[in-house]
C-alpha cells in the first residue's frame, strides 16, 4: 500500500439545485518520499482532493489511507499533515519568527525547542535574516518561503501544497521551483503539489497525476507522460505548445490525411491490422521545415528561443515549431514534414493510445 492512498474517492457539490460530481471514483497511490504534482485544468477538483487528504473536507465515498492507516474518521489535527496555501495565510500583525513558530506554540512546545526549530528551518530556507520583520515588509517570494517554513517546522512528513507559486512573478517562480526541488531532495518528505501550470509539473514532479473529469487520467514520470501519453486528451493537454491531434486514414503502409502521408513504422502494422481510421498525434517539435506538404501560415507566435507557426492544412490548424527567431510571417506558404517515429496513434472512438512505447 502507498504512503498516501486514495481509494475510490467520490465528492459531489450541489450548485443551483444541480449535483456536480467533482471526483468520480478517483484512485491514487503515492509512495513515501515522492514529489507528486496533481495537474489539471481549473475546476477539476485539485484543491478538493488536497482538502480531502488533509481532512478539511470529507469525501462522500471511498477511503483515505496515510502511512498505511485508515484516516476517514481522523480529524485534520491528528493526520500529521502540513499544508501550504496559494494565498500563504500569513498573519500580517506577526513577525516572521512568530508566524513560523505559531504551530509549535499551539503544540505547547517549550520556548527553547521553539527557538531551535524556527532557527533551523529559517536557515534551511535562507530567511534567518527576516525573523524580526513583519509580514507586511516581505516580498511575494519571501512570504512564500515563510509559509513553507511554517509547514516544515512541525516536522510532518507529508506536505500538501496548493499552487504556492501562483502569486509570484515569472523570474521569482523559476528560482522558487529550484529551491523546492532541492528542499524535497534534502528532506525526503512526501509532497503533494497542486497546479495547473505544466512547466511546474514537468520540472518539479517525480510523478505527475493528471486529473480530468473526476479521475486520474495518467499517472507516472513527467517525461514518460509527455513522450508516451496514454490517450489523445492527455497528449493534447500536456505540453506547451500542445500536441497536434487529428483523424486520418490507413492506406497500406501510410497514414494519410489529404496530401499528407506519414510512413507507417513496421511495429504499428500488427496493431493496426483491419483498421481504416486512426487518430494521429505528433508534437510541434517533431517536424521539419522545408520539405513535405505545403500549408499556409495563419498565425505566428514568437517565444524568443523558438517560434510556433500555426498552419492551415486539410481544413484544420496544426502547430509547427521553428527553432530560433523565425523569418516567417502570417500568410506565407511553408512546406513541412513529420518525423514518422515520433507519431503516436490513438483509437478513433476511445482516444486510447494504441501503442505503448518504452
Amino acid at each position: 500500500m502507498g504512503y498516501v492512498r486514495l481509494e475510490d474517492i467520490w465528492k459531489e457539490y450541489i450548485s443551483k439545485k444541480r449535483k456536480i460530481d467533482v471526483l468520480r471514483g478517483l484512485n491514487l497511490d503515492i509512495e513515501k518520499g515522492e514529489f507528486v504534482v496533481v495537474l489539471g485544468p481549473s475546476g477539476e477538483g485539485k484543491t478538493t482532493l488536497l482538502r480531502i487528504i488533509s481532512g478539511l473536507l470529507i469525501q462522500d465515498k471511498g477511503h483515505v489511507y496515510l502511512r498505511g492507516e485508515l484516516m476517514d474518521d481522523i480529524p485534520p489535527k491528528d493526520r500529521k499533515i502540513s499544508m501550504v496555501f496559494q494565498n500563504y495565510a500569513i498573519y500580517p500583525f506577526m513577525n516572521v519568527f512568530d508566524i513560523i513558530a505559531f504551530p509549535l506554540k499551539l503544540a505547547l512546545l517549550s520556548k527553547e525547542d521553539i527557538k531551535r526549530r524556527v532557527q533551523e528551518v529559517a536557515e534551511m530556507l535562507r530567511i534567518e535574516n527576516l525573523l524580526d520583520r513583519k509580514a507586511t515588509q516581505l516580498s511575494g517570494g519571501q512570504m512564500q518561503r515563510v509559509a513553507i517554513a511554517r509547514a516544515l517546522v512541525k516536522g510532518d512528513d507529508i506536505i500538501l501544497m496548493d499552487e504556492p507559486l501562483a502569486n509570484l512573478d515569472a523570474q521569482v517562480r523559476v528560482i522558487a521551483r529550484e529551491e523546492l526541488k532541492q528542499l524535497h531532495k534534502n528532506l525526503n518528505t512526501t509532497i503533494i503539489y497542486v497546479t495547473h501550470d505544466q512547466t511546474e509539473a514537468l520540472s518539479l514532479a517525480t510523478k505527475v497525476a493528471l486529473l480530468h473529469e473526476g479521475v486520474v487520467q495518467a499517472y507516472g514520470e513527467p517525461m514518460e507522460i509527455y513522450n508516451n501519453p496514454n490517450s489523445a486528451w492527455v497528449g493534447s493537454f500536456i505540453g506547451n505548445p500542445p500536441m497536434n491531434v487529428f483523424n486520418a486514414e490507413i492506406d497500406g503502409d501510410f497514414i494519410v490525411m489529404g496530401e499528407l502521408k506519414i510512413p507507417l513504422p513496421k511495429e504499428y502494422r500488427e496493431v493496426l491490422k483491419g483498421r481504416k481510421k486512426v487518430t494521429v498525434g505528433f508534437r510541434p517539435e517533431n517536424t521539419s521545415i522545408g520539405m513535405g506538404v505545403e500549408a499556409t501560415i495563419n498565425m505566428v507566435e514568437r517565444a524568443g528561443a523558438y517560434t510556433v507557426l500555426y498552419v492551415e492544412f486539410g481544413g484544420i490548424t496544426l502547430r509547427i515549431l521553428d527553432r530560433g527567431q523565425s523569418k516567417y510571417e502570417k500568410g506565407d506558404k511553408i512546406r513541412f514534414d513529420i518525423t514518422p517515429d515520433k507519431v503516436i496513434l490513438f483509437d478513433v472512438d476511445t482516444g486510447r493510445n494504441l501503442i505503448q512505447r518504452d
